[in-house]
């Protein structure tokens, strides 16, 4: 890949990674009705469970039922909790109601068992409540289901506008295929090219001005875009992939019939952006104490490099950034001024399988002081100034320099819809060990799909332990 196509496929007017494409805002749809409706039902007969069991048991015992509010907020949370009020079929996933119930029904005794031994907490009362409320949950969700699918046959409910993208050759078939569903319309049909980089912002404000909440996209379509599923989801869009011919599944999906094809379906969340928010005020405030705290080091390590060899205790690299967009990465420098071009001559000896990252274990560039700072990963430290200006996550794909990224095929550029991090994945899980590009990407791609804040905790806490240990460190 040649760098005008890195650039071709930045997003400028983009600012966020793929946790927020352009600001916080809740998902499109009629969703909210459907959360309404669950978490209208399913109080009610919490209730109304928790009313059965009051008029069931003798009035000796009375003073021994749980207390309604508490119940209700701690089923309530439970069930959110294990994703039952999410999108798709989940919240129709019965086995799931139960030991979600079962939970939130068991956590009380576990407390009073541990912590409040002297407390009177009747057990045969707890086990009928939990009878009562986990029958009438279900028949209420079963109910639900029924009358949607009587209102849907009947038309008593309006359609949900969708969008198909695929190939001409494709168009009837997925066409017909998605309104034999009586709840779908089809307000529109684009080929593949819609999803290339220089159209899906055009693309996206069309189904915007459409009111589209679903988009279904032919698997052909979408073959090496994948990492466009996650543009749709985090636009408050669902993604449901339509394979004419089934072929193997690259992630977990829900996977249901739409028409008599096997749809595999991408669901959005309810509300899209926080995910960045909350990573951003960790990255600030761990980044920002761990400046102030360690400035005498950084004026240590400054003066040894200045000592040993001459010239700017700092190095700036051009490296590529999220969406493509260029940005100068911090670091202490390491190696000789005249490093990058000896770089060329020394391209014979890369220790990289395919050629897309450059590792050479006795790199003959590198100072005295460079080994111990990279030994010890201290060379990365200058780049928590990256973190700061939002250049950078403390916690990602690590940024490549061009000459890596040029080399990308398009399955790669999943990579730079995320922000670059000083650490990530690759760091704790071999580090120079790893000289596949696609060990690195699978890496990535892990961490990307599976992103929390206590994910970016662990990632730390192990990177603290590889860092001292010198794991796979040169």
């Amino acid at each position: 890949m040649l760098q005008s196509d890195i650039k071709n496929s930045q997003l400028n007017s983009v600012p966020l990674d793929l946790r927020a494409p352009t600001s916080t805002r809740f998902r499109k749809g009629d969703w909210w009705k459907r959360l309404v409706t669950l978490l209208t039902v399913d109080s009610i007969f919490i209730i109304a469970a928790w009313l059965l069991v009051y008029l069931l048991i003798t009035p000796e015992v009375s003073n021994q039922v749980p207390s309604l509010p508490i119940y209700l907020i701690l089923q309530i949370t439970a069930l959110t909790i294990q994703g039952n009020y999410a999108p798709g079929k989940q919240r129709y996933n019965y086995l799931s109601l139960i030991k979600t119930i079962t939970f939130a029904h068991c956590l009380p005794l576990v407390i009073q068992i541990l912590y409040l031994p002297t407390f009177q907490l009747n057990s045969q009362i707890l086990v009928l409540y939990w009878l009562t409320s986990t029958l009438l949950i279900c028949l209420g969700r079963f109910a639900i289901d029924i009358a949607l699918e009587y209102a849907r046959e009947n038309q008593i409910l309006g359609f949900n506008s969708v969008y198909i993208i695929c190939s001409e050759a494709e168009k009837e078939q997925a066409i017909n295929s998605v309104e034999k569903e009586s709840r779908y319309k089809v307000v529109g049909c684009a080929s593949s090219i819609s999803l290339d980089q220089e159209h899906r912002l055009e693309t996206l404000e069309k189904l915007n001005q459409l009111g589209v909440t679903e988009v279904f996209i032919s698997l052909s379509a979408i073959q090496n875009r994948l990492y466009l599923c996650w543009l749709f989801q985090t636009s408050g869009i669902t993604v449901h992939l339509l394979p004419m011919e089934l072929k193997p599944i690259y992630r977990d999906l829900v996977v249901h019939n739409v028409g008599g094809l096997t749809c595999l379906s991408f669901m959005s969340q309810a509300i899209t952006g926080r995910d960045f928010w909350f990573k951003r005020i960790f990255d600030i405030c761990f980044a920002g104490l761990f400046l102030i705290v360690t400035f005498p080091i950084y004026l240590i390590i400054s003066l040894g490099i200045i000592i040993d060899s001459p010239g700017s205790p700092f190095y700036r690299q051009t490296r590529i950034g999220l969406h493509g967009k260029e940005f100068k990465v911090w670091k202490f420098r390491t190696m000789r001024t005249d490093a990058d071009k000896m770089q060329k001559e020394l391209e014979a000896l890369n220790e990289s399988k395919d050629g897309i990252l450059f590792k050479i274990k006795d790199d003959p560039r590198i100072t005295r002081i460079g080994k111990f700072l990279r030994r010890y990963s201290l060379d990365e430290l200058p780049q928590l100034f990256n973190v700061v200006l939002g250049e950078m996550s403390l916690v990602g794909p690590r940024p490549l320099p061009t000459r890596d990224v040029n080399k990308f095929s398009t399955r790669h550029l999943i990579r730079q819809e995320v922000l670059p991090g000083v650490t990530g994945m690759w760091q704790v899980s071999g580090r120079s060990d790893i000289v596949d590009f696609e060990q690195v990407l699978n890496l990535d791609l892990k961490y990307i799909e599976n992103w929390s804040l206590w994910l970016d905790y662990e990632i730390l806490m192990k990177t603290v332990d590889v860092v001292l240990n010198k794991k796979g460190a040169y």
